[in-house]
Formats: structure tokens, sequence, C-alpha cells
């Protein structure tokens, strides 16, 4: 195990890509290696890129991606895929312009499916990203897709979170209705050449102004249209600020404390969601239904089956 993580240490791209999927197959030596890489977790910047589909999300991290490597840092790209399998590969499947960073020094982009998780954020996502942050990455870029009700769970994972959005789209109708004012860190008005940019850039501040951003931070308004690299510099500027921001309030603690209960909370509903099918799929499950003849409501049978599970060890 020594030298895996000794491997891990120095970057090497097969080996972070073989860790990451003995954890998501659940593979003894992944369980086993995840003690030996805590140690070195918690160093890297984690910033989520959320936004509707067609936002330019994955043109965007391509932009900073190209920009970060000039600053001389490291980056780790994980792709969250609610809809395509898992291929177990190293390289985003579809997202074609991050592609060419692939072989890039410094770099490592890996695509995760969520394997129908109903939040969008999977335990995988979790350890690999644990996997690049022992790794030694300056930063990872986390990107999902959508920002819908089940996309928010981006702020369990994210220490920043950044909302891609672009004119013509209805994308504010998309904002308000999910809850993303809630979640957002900075906003990025992609593709601000188009028509409808100044519009959507004005209603997104006016609703700021009329919310007060989160707590003491005002999350900033960035006009950028990635394909011509204009922003980027302005956005990484934003996160760095972000990154301060919570540094010297103590927020950064904070936040990760509330993001590693939110795990434990999520892995004890697992455990439990796994024992009720367990226990929904015996015959005397479906016995005690179809006895009951309606005699019983649905509340009884329910905590009669719930004292079942925790009879048993």
């Amino acid at each position: 195990m020594k030298n895996w993580v000794t491997l891990l240490r120095q970057k090497d791209k097969r080996t972070i890509a073989q860790i990451i999927t003995k954890l998501e197959n659940q593979d003894e030596d992944g369980r086993s290696l995840l003690p030996e890489i805590l140690p070195y977790v918690g160093r890297a910047h984690v910033i989520g890129i959320t936004g509707p589909p067609g936002a330019g999300k994955s043109t965007l991290i391509s932009s900073l991606l190209s920009y970060l490597l000039e600053q001389g840092l490291t980056v780790g790209v994980l792709a969250v895929d609610p809809t395509s399998p898992f291929s177990g590969g190293a390289i985003l499947g579809d997202r074609v312009r991050m592609n060419r960073h692939a072989t890039d020094e410094g770099v490592f982009l890996r695509s995760m499916a969520n394997r129908g998780n109903v939040g969008g954020i999977s335990k995988h996502t979790r350890n690999a990203l644990r996997v690049l942050d022992a790794a030694g990455f300056d930063i990872i870029l986390i990107e999902t897709v959508g920002v819908g009700q089940s996309e928010l769970s981006i702020m369990h994972l994210a220490d920043t979170v950044c909302v891609v959005l672009h004119p013509g789209a209805g994308d504010m109708i998309q904002v308000t209705k999910a809850g993303v004012m809630e979640i957002a860190d900075i906003y990025v008005v992609n593709k601000a050449d188009l028509t409808g940019a100044t519009r959507l850039l004005a209603e997104i501040e006016d609703m700021l102004e009329l919310t007060g951003g989160k707590e003491d931070w005002l999350p900033p308004v960035i006009a950028a249209s990635a394909q011509h690299h204009q922003g980027t510099s302005d956005i990484w500027k934003s996160f760095q600020k972000h990154h301060q921001f919570l540094k010297q309030t103590g927020s950064w603690e904070k936040q990760r404390s509330v993001q590693r209960l939110q795990e434990v909370k999520d892995e004890l509903q697992a455990i439990f969601e796994q024992k009720c099918q367990a226990l929904w799929n015996e015959e005397s499950t479906k016995q005690l239904l179809l006895s009951s003849k309606g005699q019983k409501t649905s509340q009884e049978i329910a905590i009669e089956l719930a004292k079942k599970i925790f009879a048993k060890k």
C-alpha cells in the first residue's frame, strides 16, 4: 500500500485512475487505502462548476485549465454525468474541449457517473475528490450538469460554488426556482457577446441586491466568453478572493465540518435503505402486507417493519 500512496503523491496518473476505480468498485484494496491517504486530504481548493446544459461549462473549464497551468498550478477535474454509464477511463467522456488537456503535466481529468444517486453526487465522487486532494493538486474542479434541485448537492463537496448561466435560455427562472441563489458564491454569465447578456447580468445583480447574497459574502457577477478566453482571469481572481474570505472568516473549516456531517448522514441513510430493501424483499414482509387486509394503517405496518430492522443484528 505504501507504493500506491507514494505514486499517488507523485501525481502518477495511472495510479490515481486505478485507486479511483478500486474505490468505485468497492475493492478491498481501495477501502484499505482510504485511511492511508486521509492525512494528505484537506489542502486543495475545491470549486464546483454548475449550470444548465448549453451554458458552456466545459468550455469555461477548458479555458480555466489553460490559465491555471500558465500560473504554475496543478488541477484535477471531476465531471459528474447523471446520464451516461461510467466508462472507467480517466478522460472525460463527451467533453471534447477539455480532452486536449488530458495529457498536460499537472492535470488529471475524470468523468464520473452518479449511478442513479438522487442527490446528483455519489459517494464515489467524494472518494475521487479525496484521491485528487491527497495527490496534492492545488485546485479541484467539479462539474455537474444542470441546476435543478438534485444538483444543489454540489454545496456538500465544494468550497466555492460557481453558477454558469447564458442569455436567452430562461436561466434566471431556473435559478430562482432551483434555489441556486442560496448556494452560489460566484455567477458567470457566459457567452456574454450574445443578445440578452447585459439584461441577464442586470437581473442577477438586482436579485442579489434584494437578497443580500450569502451571509457576509456578496457573490460577484462576471461577464465572460469562454470560447474566446475572455473573463477567465476575472473568474480566477474571484475564486481566489472567495478562498481568502473563507480562510480569514473561519468559514473554511466550519463549511467542511458541515460537509463531513452531511457525508455521515448520507452514509447512514444508505445503510438503512439497504436494510429496508432487504426486508422488503423477504417473504414475511409480503405475508404481513397480505394479512393486514386494510385493517392496519400504512404507518402501523411501517413501524412494525422498522422494529424488525432494529431487532436484527
